[in-house]
């Protein structure tokens, strides 16, 4: 049985992988990781079709690694143990094998619950097992501290129409499809059906390939695709575009265009649970002191989204973003956070006023600890509330 054209297109080497610039290019971290030949752990963070997979198995290819791939949608505690004891033999080694170590690829490892994560801290921690994990979910969200703090978190671009194009002339070069058969036109529109996945592209190819009795046409590529797949942008935006495009029409108080963006985002298969998330965020950063009920409400908002779940939690999402975007707006609190934390760098270790500590003994009472400071409220100490380096500091007007 042959395998599906994406599967044959899967690069096998760093130097095939199309796109990702970032993390692939001259002097970027993989390469150099590949070339250390030590496997580092890693959570690879992207949409569908980024290439997480793809690179997991590449790495370990390249260090001779044994390579265990389980999905976090099926596997359990049970599953962990097996892989925790077959790396065991491999880091002994046999007759038939030398030491070798283990790399342990785990898909959508976001649906790992926290006691399931739990059971792979101590041999991350140890190196028995050198833990890949690849989500589409915010990993500080999704994955618990222990881990996030034993891996390095790698973020992957959705792929540009640019690099979606060069992937299927490849593909059409080894499906021996000539390019009087796939003109520019065609490749173009395959492309802007994907958003941004090489494996939508590749499958709508394949299938288009078949079905075409010559040229493989606009109406066979979209009979081929049934319905058109919603991408953040026809000329190719990407995930990051289209929600700084949202959050900025928010701050610019434009409800109509934060709708639109959002709209797109949720036709496109977003989780609705980033976009609430956001919004916490923005209801803090950027209208703050001047409503902060707003706060409240982004709070609310979130609650709902994951108690409710699509389609209808999409009556929440539209209400507080069209809340937000018509609220008064405030920078107060966020500069007043960035001048303090300025400030506690600066100064990281002023002692706290006399005046202002704690006093549980009578010793630190007769060494001024507390002195004159009154339990009432609004109460203003006559020597204030700064070490003297900062008295004239004002963070908020």
């Amino acid at each position: 049985m042959e395998q599906p054209l994406a599967e044959r297109m899967r690069p096998r080497k760093l130097n095939q992988v199309v796109g990702q610039e970032h993390i692939l290019g001259d002097d970027k971290l993989l390469p150099k990781l590949v070339a250390s030949g030590q496997p580092f752990s890693l959570i690879f963070w992207g949409p569908p079709g980024s290439g997480k997979t793809t690179l997991a198995r590449i790495i370990a290819n390249e260090m001779n690694a044994d390579f265990i791939e389980i999905s976090a949608v099926t596997a359990g505690k049970a599953d962990v143990a097996k892989v925790v004891e077959r790396a065991r033999r491999n880091e002994q080694g046999d007759t038939t094998r030398p030491p070798c170590k283990t790399v342990l690829f785990v898909d959508e490892i976001h649906r790992f619950n926290k006691a399931q994560q739990d059971a792979f801290l101590p041999h991350v921690e140890s190196g028995l097992i050198t833990l890949i994990g690849a989500t589409t979910e915010n990993p500080s969200f999704e994955v618990i501290t222990p881990l996030l703090s034993r891996s390095r978190v790698i973020v992957l671009e959705p792929l540009g129409k640019q690099d979606i194009i060069k992937i299927l002339k490849s593909a059409a070069k080894t499906e021996k499809i000539p390019a009087k058969r796939l003109p520019a036109a065609s490749l173009d529109l395959l492309a802007e059906l994907s958003g941004g996945d090489a494996r939508i592209a590749l499958g709508n190819l394949e299938l288009a390939n078949r079905i075409a009795k010559g040229t493989i046409t606009k109406e066979v590529i979209e009979s081929a695709a049934q319905t058109r797949i919603p991408g953040y942008d026809k000329a190719g935006e990407n995930h990051y575009n289209i929600i700084s495009a949202f959050i900025k029409s928010m701050r610019g108080s434009q409800p109509t265009a934060a709708a639109y963006y959002m709209a797109r985002m949720l036709q496109a298969g977003e989780d609705p649970k980033f976009i609430a998330r956001r919004m916490v965020i923005f209801a803090s950063e950027d209208i703050g002191l001047a409503a902060p009920a707003a706060l409240n409400l982004a709070v609310s908002t979130f609650m709902a989204v994951e108690r409710i779940g699509m389609p209808e939690c999409q009556y929440n999402l539209f209400h507080c973003s069209a809340v937000l975007s018509k609220a008064p707006k405030s920078r107060q609190v966020t500069d007043a956070m960035g001048q303090a934390l300025a400030a506690a760098k600066q100064f990281p270790d002023l002692p706290v006023p006399i005046h202002l500590r704690n006093a549980p003994t009578k010793l630190m009472k007769d060494l001024g600890y507390g002195k004159n400071y009154k339990w009432e409220a609004d109460f203003k100490h006559q020597e204030g509330f700064l070490p003297p380096e900062l008295e004239s500091a004002e963070f908020f007007d």
